[in-house]
């Protein structure tokens, strides 16, 4: 096996799937299939989700809100996708703890280094839920920091494509797909795989990231066992 603890990065609005807000059932219940099939490894998992499905702090400034005030509103959007998929992963039969960077005991428990690493000791999956705790940090940022708070060995950043293009593949049917990148390669072509302060995090602390798409049924299993060249690997 190539890795033995990973942090997995989802995207709020993966959530939504065919729906244009809010949580769709049937996408919860396959990301939930495909953590398990990967848990069922021994692999130790943890897992970031973003809240873009229901609220980003980046629309606070049209909706008159104050920046920092969206930004926190945009945490708590991450802790109700984490709750979701908490319900979703204990439904199959999978140990969990939600952890977050903002005190809410009454529904998770307070972000401890040294408990989330025993946690995944233990078996269970931690999501980490509310950012940071800090506006201005996107949860890119969190998934950088998590992964090095507890020594993963990879930030799979699960997409809608199966890697980093020269392009937007949705949008240039000539993009060109990367298997592999450093991470000089990846800034001097100015590709956009994660915000410059996550990327920058990884880059220091010589962690490697995998973009791929995670909606595609079975392509973690896939990228954890090796058994396909899946999505683009950057690294040192």
């Amino acid at each position: 096996m190539k890795y033995k603890r990973i942090l997995l990065k989802l995207s709020g609005e993966a959530l939504m799937g065919e729906k244009g807000y809010g949580i769709d059932p049937d996408r919860l219940e396959q990301y939930a299939q495909e953590i398990k099939s990967v848990k069922e490894l021994g692999i130790e998992v943890a897992i970031v989700i973003g809240g873009g499905n229901i609220f980003r702090g980046v629309q606070a400034e049209h909706l008159t809100i104050d920046r920092v005030q969206g930004d926190y509103m945009g945490m708590l959007a991450t802790v109700i996708n984490g709750m979701a998929l908490q319900s979703a992963l204990e439904k199959s039969g999978l140990y969990t703890r939600l952890m977050s960077g903002i005190k809410m005991e009454q529904v998770c428990e307070p972000f401890i280094r040294r408990r989330a690493v025993r946690h995944l000791e233990k078996g269970r999956i931690v999501i980490f839920g509310a950012g940071i705790g800090n506006p201005y940090f996107t949860t890119d940022s969190t998934a950088s920091l998590r992964a090095v708070e507890i020594e993963a060995d990879v930030v799979l950043k699960g997409t809608r494509v199966n890697g980093v293009y020269s392009a937007d593949p949705e949008k240039d049917p000539k993009a060109v797909r990367f298997d592999k990148l450093s991470y000089e390669e990846a800034y001097s072509k100015g590709l956009n795989i994660m915000d410059l302060t996550a990327f920058t995090l990884c880059q220091e602390n010589n962690l490697p990231i995998v973009v791929f798409d995670m909606n595609k049924p079975g392509n973690l299993l896939k990228l954890m066992t090796g058994s396909e060249e899946i999505g683009t690997i950057i690294a040192n």
